[in-house]
Parts: C-alpha cells; structure tokens; sequence
C-alpha cells in the first residue's frame, strides 16, 4: 500500500511538473542533474550495496549474538559514509564535467546555457546520493527485520518535496529560473527521507554509530560482493543513462519525452518489480542461511508466476493506453499534442520490455541471496554490449523511441541469460501448474487486450476532450481492463491461493 502511494503520489508529481515546466532545454537539464545522482543511487544503494548486504546482514541476524550485529551494522555505516561523502564532493566539484560527459550531444552543439544550467542545478542535486543511500542503508537494515512499510513510504517524501518546490519554491526564483527550485526540492527531498526512517531505526536498536572500518570481517564481505554487482544488478539504469547521453544528440525535448514515459513505465514497474524485488532477497537469504533450498525454489517459482500474473498484463495496458494516459496526465499549454505524440512512442517502446524489468528484478536475487555476484555479472555485460547495438540500429529509425526499445530488448536478454542460469545450475526448477499459469494468462491477455483495442477511443478524441472527462475515462478503461482479466481467469480457475506469498 505504501509504495502503491509513493507511485501515485509520483503520478502527481510528473503530472505537475510536464503542466508547469513543459518539456523543452530547461527541463532537459533538470532531468540529466537529477539522474545523474539518481543513477549512481540504483546503481550503488538501492543496487549493488543492497544486494550485498542484506544477505550478509541476514547471516549475522540469524547466526551471531546482537553485539556482533551493532558493531558490523556500525563499521558498515562509517565506511559508507565515508565513501558517499567523498564521491559527492567529487560531484559538486567537477558538476560541468559530469555534465559534459553524460549530456555529450550539448558539448558537441556548442549549448552552454544549457550546461552551465545543468551544473547548476548539479551541484544542489549531487549530495542526494549521500542522504538517500544512507537512506537504502536503513531500508536495507528494516527490510531484514520484516519491516517493509517504512522503507516503502519513504519515496513518498521525494515527491512531496518536488510538489512543493514546483508549486511554492519555483515562482520565487525568478524569471527563467523556476526550474531551479526542482534541484532543491531534491536535496531537502534526501534529507527528509535519511531523518524519517531513524527513529524506526532506534526502535530496534540499531541506529549506527559512524564507525569506519574498512578491514572489518563483514565490511570486507560486502566490498567483495558488491564490485561485481555493481554493474549486474543495475544494467537497466545504466541502459537508461545511456539512453540520455544518446538523446542529448536528438532534437530538443528528447530528454524529457523519456523521462515522462519512463516514469509512467515506472508506476508498474515500481508498484509489481520493486515491491516483489524487496520482499524476496530477504526471504531467499532467510531460505539460504537455514539451508532450505527447497524452499528456495519454492519462492524463487512463487515470484516468476506473480511476475507473469501481473507484469504481463500491465505490459499490454501500458502500451494500448499509453496515448490516452500521457494525455490525461500531462497535456497542457505547455506540454503539447506533438509531445504528447513523441512520449507516446518512448511509452509504448518501453512498455514491451515491463515484463522483463520485472523478471530481473526477482530473478537476480536468486544469486545474491546466495552471495554469488559474479554470474550475473557476466550476464550484465553481454545484455549491456547488446544494449548497445541495439541503441545504434535502432536511434536512426525510431530516434528516442528507438532508444527505449533497445532498453526493453537487452532487458529480455538479461532476464533470459539470468533464468537459464538457474535452472542449469540446479537451483530452481518449475513447480507444478505451470501449463494452467500460461492457459489463465493467455486467455486473460487476449480478453482484456480486445476490450481495450476496440473499445477505446482515438487519440484526437482525447486531446478535445476535457480534463475530467479525461481522468474519469481513463480510470474507467482501466478497471474495465483489470476486470475483464481477472474475471476471464478466475473462470478458468485461478483462485486467491495461486497468488500467495511462498
């Protein structure tokens, strides 16, 4: 529920943000200062560092006395922090040279206005990646207890803090400058969020104490796991980076029509892979630690199925409605019918690879609950190279759309090399039921893919009609979508067992 609110509230942000700044170079900047931190969080915190220490954190909860687990909880944090502080100090000084490496195309067109607004807004943006992954420590620390909830409401502060700075911050700075209160809003955003989660923290009796240790027994451990995942567990976002540095050489507004179908990919994204991804390390770590690997496999098979339930479906959602949803949420003066058209495009590209963001999500802790970072690795890199390829075959014909797709296929790719992994190695193989799974979901697809086909209205309809009209419409379509696909299942006997946790 919590992060079902966090992804609403997330709607709520974008949709404010495409009605008040548009997509033009100024929000161009602001989304390349706010990913680049954004980036190195998923790819460092909430990536590599999470699925390193969890299961180690696990290991000592389960098998070593509670000062054991104080004092490796402390050495981790000081190290941490040592690090974060160092590299975002890098950031803030050298913030036009970051820029100029992740935002070419600006160098190469000779935009200094717009580098010298990115770097701006960079060095404000730079010191989130402190705070928020000192924040995924704290996360990672309360979703090894079993408490999920706070680490999930906790995004909710980022878009409050945007929203206020939007509506609030923006008009104060000055003509031109309004885009400027987003690189506040963001950093107030991080301190918020680190401030939030503490007192759940003394609740178990665990807030650090900022102790570097970098020779620490554990602190070694996760440094050993972490190098390798650094780069396999992200390779999505690395993806998207990419997909930013590519479109800088695009016309402009490039930018911004990803980011805005990107963040509508997200809702799912976020609401099914995330959610699932979260809950799952810690219980095959659990599963792992008490040498269970039957019950390992049981939910690593529990995870796919809900992944396919769920993921496949708001795939073809996503993608038959992406028109009236980018509409609906963000048309405006500001944000035309031409850009409406062009995130259109990004959206439907990117909704074809949902299934498989997710699919990473939860099979990859299949070897980090394991402490093997090193498989996934190896998977990253042919996904990254193909990435790649796919960015080049593709950007000439399709332009930003043509990047997304790229994304969504080296994703499939991922998630197939990461599948087939484990079922060579033994360490899962498929429950029984599976051919009922595969009949439910083909039948649901087929069934709620036509109502939305033919139902549903064309796009000039929707841009006439009015805001309400619209809102009510689209969330009517979708009720109507989820309906039909339940109920087709259902009468084919899905039944509420088949979607409980293992």
């Amino acid at each position: 529920m919590h992060t079902l609110l966090s992804r609403i509230l997330g709607f709520v942000r974008d949709l404010v943000l495409a009605r008040i700044f548009g997509a033009d170079a100024a929000t161009d900047a602001f989304f390349v200062a706010f990913k680049i931190p954004n980036f190195l969080r998923r790819l460092f915190a909430e990536g590599a560092f999470a699925t390193a220490f969890v299961p180690v954190l696990t290991e000592y909860k389960s098998q070593r006395a509670f000062t054991d687990l104080k004092a490796f909880v402390d050495h981790v944090a000081g190290t941490l922090a040592l690090v974060l502080l160092g590299v975002s100090l890098v950031g803030v000084v050298a913030a036009p040279v970051v820029v100029s490496l992740f935002a070419f195309g600006w160098v190469m067109d000779g935009d200094q206005g717009q580098l010298a607004l990115a770097s701006e807004m960079l060095r404000l943006t730079f010191p989130y990646l402190f705070f928020i992954s000192l924040t995924a420590f704290a996360g990672g620390i309360l979703n090894a207890h079993g408490r999920f909830a706070v680490p999930a409401f906790t995004p909710v502060l980022l878009n409050v803090a945007l929203i206020g700075a939007a509506l609030w911050l923006a008009p104060l700075m000055g003509e031109g400058r309004g885009v400027v209160a987003l690189a506040w809003g963001v950093l107030i955003a991080g301190i918020a969020q680190l401030t939030f989660q503490l007192p759940f923290l003394h609740q178990l009796k665990l807030v650090p104490r900022f102790r570097p240790k970098p020779r620490d027994e554990g602190v070694r451990r996760i440094m050993r796991l972490m190098l390798p995942a650094l780069f396999a567990v992200s390779v999505t976002q690395i993806n998207l980076l990419l997909d930013t540095v590519l479109a800088s050489f695009l016309t402009a507004g490039s930018i911004s029509w990803l980011y805005y179908s990107d963040r509508l990919m997200e809702f799912p994204l976020g609401v099914l892979g995330v959610a699932l991804g979260t809950v799952i390390l810690p219980r095959l770590s659990q599963r792992h630690a008490e040498a269970s690997p039957g019950e390992f496999r049981r939910t690593l098979d529990w995870g796919l199925r809900a992944t396919l339930i769920f993921g496949i479906p708001a795939a073809v959602g996503l993608a038959l409605l992406a028109g009236p949803m980018i509409t609906t949420l963000f048309l405006s003066d500001v944000f035309t019918v031409h850009d409406v058209a062009m995130a259109q495009r990004s959206l439907i590209a990117y909704s074809l690879g949902l299934p498989a963001f997710i699919l990473i999500k939860v099979l990859a802790p299949g070897y980090y609950a394991r402490q093997d970072t090193r498989t996934p690795v190896r998977y990253a890199v042919i996904a990254m190279a193909a990435n790649m390829v796919f960015n080049l075959a593709l950007i000439f014909p399709l332009q930003h759309a043509g990047l997304a797709l790229a994304t969504s296929l080296s994703a499939y790719l991922n998630a197939g090399l990461l599948y087939l992994g484990l079922r060579r190695q033994g360490i899962y193989t498929p429950g029984a039921g599976w051919r009922q799974v595969w009949l439910w979901l083909c039948a649901g697809v087929i069934a709620m893919g036509g109502l939305l086909y033919l139902g549903v209205a064309p796009l000039d309809d929707w841009h006439a009609a009015a805001s309400l009209d619209r809102a009510l419409a689209l969330l009517g379509w979708i009720g109507a979508a989820a309906a039909v696909y339940f109920v087709t299942m259902m009468a084919l006997g899905l039944r509420l067992r088949h979607l409980r946790g293992a």
